[in-house]
């Protein structure tokens, strides 16, 4: 009889620790989603900024439209990406442009002194910071999860149910340096 009730125990123990490692794993999915969710908030809302943009910058340089078009071109990609990965390669190129477009802004001082554009920078750039905060956060989410997957015995758990994620990265390496501002 206490072997049976030894063995009903352990049976009891490892079906709940079984349910614990498995709802964190769901939790920690569940958050990876979330961040994600805050990074796409924060990308349609640098997407709704961008049109107001182009159209300021536009009376002023006009002979800029190739920076003009890239903008525009990237702005649209991210609005046509379906899977995450799509909208973080797809982001990484907008960043790029509008990186290019406000170097090229440095060149035209009554453009840099209108009100509609210095308000709607600081606004982009505020998005850009948020973005950059939510990317981190949404890397530490995948890092968790991930580490949830493969680290034993999260990875027996797991199984084949649940996927590995990926975090953003910097994809270019046009995104690692300064922009060249020339007159």
């Amino acid at each position: 009889m206490v072997v049976i009730l030894i063995v009903v125990a352990i049976v009891v123990v490892l079906a709940i620790l079984w349910i614990s490692l498995y709802n964190g794993i769901v939790r920690k999915d569940n958050r990876c989603d979330n961040a994600w969710q805050t990074i796409d908030a924060q990308l349609q809302r640098r997407n709704d900024l961008i049109p107001n943009l182009v159209e300021t910058v536009k009376g002023y340089a006009k002979h800029e439209s190739s920076t003009l078009e890239a903008v525009t071109a990237a702005r649209s990609a991210v609005s046509s990406a379906r899977t995450p990965e799509e909208k973080m390669q797809a982001s990484n190129v907008l960043t790029d442009a509008l990186t290019h477009l406000f170097a090229v802004s440095e060149a035209y001082p009554d453009l840099k002194a209108n009100a509609n554009f210095q308000q709607l920078q600081s606004e982009l750039t505020d998005t850009e910071n948020k973005i950059s905060y939510a990317r981190m956060s949404y890397n530490d989410c995948v890092l968790e999860y991930n580490n949830a997957i493969e680290t034993f015995p999260g990875n027996i758990v797991a199984g084949s149910k649940f996927r590995q994620r990926q975090g953003f990265e910097v994809a270019t390496a046009s995104a690692r340096e300064a922009p060249k501002v020339q007159f």
